[in-house]
């Protein structure tokens, strides 16, 4: 499994959220693209998703920006993550795929499975407020 930069960046956005929480305000995607040093263009996509999935509270204007809607412990770092990637299986014959036809009789599918099982389990244990 390797999580892109859609992954990666949309986790830089919800930490940096997280991270302004406890003051009420709204933070700019611009103040997080220079902080980050990331496009702005690509983090304009990206919180495109965020907002969609609900995670985030929108302010238009001069001192608008974005704010998470709920606390920092609310959000999983494996929800953002499968938001962003769609999918966190390391071969396509786990997840939402397709039933693999032939893992019955697979000898490395317990092996892919038991990863699989693993990976979800750490990155739902962590949550935003670890992070801040």
């Amino acid at each position: 499994m390797k999580v892109s930069t859609k992954g990666r960046y949309a986790l830089i956005i919800m930490i940096n959220l997280a991270k302004n929480y406890d003051s009420g305000s709204y933070m700019s995607l611009k103040e997080i693209s220079d902080k980050e040093n990331i496009s702005f263009k690509y983090l304009e996509k990206i919180i495109g998703i965020l907002n969609k999935n609900n995670y985030l509270d929108v302010q238009r204007g001069n001192t608008g920006g974005y704010r998470l809607k709920e606390d920092p412990s609310k959000y999983k770092i494996g929800d953002i993550l499968k938001v962003a990637e769609g999918d966190l299986t390391p071969v396509s014959c786990l997840g939402n795929h397709e039933e693999c036809k032939i893992k019955d009789k697979c000898t490395v599918y317990p092996f892919w499975e038991g990863l699989y099982s693993e990976i979800n389990e750490y990155v739902n244990s962590k949550t935003l407020k670890d992070y801040i």
